[in-house]
């Protein structure tokens, strides 16, 4: 018995270490493709990157936590708001709008959690939503921002593209980083309760509001971070781009192909619909349709995504969220 234990004490020590040795050469390779890719690729993996990043904490709360939101489009508008107020509006410096991007979230989206903590559901899903339309709404209407006309955000053609480039990369990383410190602590227990039985969790112990809260802020806090990234990318915004919910349906459609409940499926998804986007570029009209048969399609084939079906199929954890019993010495 001891000398099984000891074998998959190595096996697990083998594959830790396989695991670290491929993140290093992949974080390598980033490292150095701006100056070996061009242009066209860095910006490729820039998108990348950042719907990576806003993807992660969609599936953080839907995927996890259970709440599923059609309103995150509300704190990527709100970002790139402060950027353009901040860099156009008074001249201040970049870093400064991503410290008030950030607590900018944080304050509304626990202004927000009051109310729509308390629907269920359907009915959460369709208020986060009714609240990211209201924002829109305000801002065409308010002079404040030049109603629908919007900002350039000529901050944005000053930057270094590389520097930017390993802005977005580290943004990706901590989105991912995040999500891993989460469900490797207790919480991550909790998260997981809940999602499967509210109920039942509640039962065990689990503090739903407080749980659900925390990770509320949190989604918010790395999704404004990575809209002002976003913004910095686009160069310009109006009410009518900065809260529409084509930002939410392109997380749910990265979450959906990639894997929802995995680390691994944004990864996946944010690369495959940032490929696709850029091929279905030139077909504008109908690139959402194409973009719906295909996750229709994967669906099908693959109920819980390309993670949760290579999961099923030959048991890949790459990032190691299972939780194993140990074996007793």
């Amino acid at each position: 018995m001891k000398n099984n234990h000891s074998s998959l004490r190595a096996q697990s020590k083998t594959a830790s270490l396989i695991k670290l040795i491929v993140a290093a050469v992949i974080l390598i390779v980033l490292i150095v493709m701006p100056f070996v890719g061009g242009a066209y690729i860095r910006n490729i993996l820039i998108l990348i990157f950042l719907y990576m990043a806003v993807s992660q904490m969609w599936n953080l709360l839907a995927g996890y936590t259970g709440l599923v939101s059609l309103g995150m489009q509300a704190f990527i508008g709100l970002a790139g708001y402060v950027l353009a107020l901040t860099t156009q509006q008074y001249g201040k410096p970049i870093w400064l709008a991503f410290i008030l991007a950030a607590v900018i979230a944080v304050v509304f989206a626990l202004i927000i959690s009051l109310p729509i903590f308390k629907m269920k559901g359907v009915y959460f899903t369709i208020g986060t939503w009714i609240i990211a339309e209201a924002l829109y709404v305000f801002f065409a209407n308010w002079a404040f921002v030049k109603y629908s006309i919007g900002y350039n955000i000529t901050v944005a053609y000053r930057m270094n593209l590389n520097t930017f480039y390993y802005l977005c990369l580290v943004i990706g990383i901590v989105s991912i980083a995040v999500v891993l410190f989460i469900l490797r602590s207790k919480t991550g227990l909790a998260l997981m309760a809940m999602r499967d039985n509210e109920d039942a969790a509640e039962v065990r112990g689990v503090r739903l509001y407080r749980t659900k809260l925390m990770c509320f802020l949190i989604a918010s806090v790395v999704t404004a971070i990575a809209g002002v990234a976003l913004y910095l990318n686009l160069a310009y915004i109006r009410p009518t781009n900065a809260f529409s919910i084509e930002w939410t349906v392109s997380m749910v459609f990265i979450v959906i192909i990639g894997g929802i409940g995995t680390i691994e499926g944004p990864i996946i998804g944010a690369i495959i619909y940032v490929l696709l986007s850029q091929i279905l570029y030139n077909f504008a009209g109908y690139s959402n349709l194409i973009l719906g048969i295909i996750a229709v399609i994967l669906i099908m084939v693959a109920p819980k995504g390309i993670m949760g079906y290579l999961e099923e199929r030959f048991a890949w954890d790459i990032f190691g969220i299972r939780r194993r019993i140990k074996p007793k010495s």
